[in-house]
């Protein structure tokens, strides 16, 4: 009887532990560097409060100090949405800026930290993150432009290259089939013209000769006539 009575309790005392007490284990947890663990009753405080921004913030810590970063910002994210308190805001938004930082998204980055210190304008370390990622995206922006120049140039080498081998093969192709000699090209036009001409005036002889008699029959069939 007395066991059943403490197995009883105990089953009572499970079913009324809050989210809050998930969230209180799970802080000893972390701090303990067990991290894997302390996910697991973050999960089970959302469970019992899917709306509790506390819960997602501290999951997204345990699931970035396990290297998840991509799961770390959805937590981060759902969290900006529902949390109203600017202190917990600006380190929601200056984890998102570590993460997206570290991923190499420097302009998203840049904005995750300008968003943390609108909530906390005293975070002198969300600041300094700040400057540095700037200077990251100028040199990142720099090293793009040298680059684009560099291929250009090289681009620009190839396009003659290809020009100067096109060149060569049209010189060596005109070598091998040689056009007909300006002068002889004349000479054929000049032998032609003149067959041309001697033809043109034989016909107009036979032609003024054909006349001649046409004109000589008429006048013999005249005065025949006449």
């Amino acid at each position: 009887m007395l066991c059943m009575c403490l197995a009883m309790t105990a089953v009572a005392g499970y079913a009324q532990k809050t989210d809050r007490d998930y969230l209180r284990s799970g802080n000893k947890l972390y701090k303990d560097s067990l991290f894997v663990k302390a996910e697991v009753d973050y999960r089970k405080a959302l469970e019992l409060n899917p709306k509790s921004a506390d819960a997602m913030y501290n999951l997204g810590n345990a699931l970035l100090m396990q290297q998840k970063g991509k799961e770390a910002m959805e937590q981060f994210t759902a969290a900006s949405k529902v949390e109203k308190d600017k202190m917990k805001l600006a380190q929601i938004y200056h984890n998102m800026g570590v993460i997206l930082q570290s991923s190499k998204q420097l302009p998203q980055c840049i904005e995750a930290y300008k968003e943390s210190l609108r909530n906390n304008p005293k975070d002198n370390e969300t600041r300094y993150n700040l400057a540095l990622a700037q200077k990251q995206l100028k040199d990142q922006q720099q090293n793009q432009q040298n680059q684009d120049q560099k291929q250009n140039k090289q681009d620009q080498k190839q396009d003659d290259k290809q020009q100067n081998k096109d060149q060569q093969d049209q010189n060596k192709k005109d070598q091998q089939n040689p056009q007909q000699p300006q002068q002889n090209q004349n000479q054929m036009s000049k032998e032609n013209a003149e067959q041309l001409l001697n033809a043109a005036m034989q016909d107009e002889k036979n032609v003024q000769d054909k006349v001649k008699k046409q004109i000589q029959v008429r006048g013999r069939k005249l005065e025949k006539d006449w």
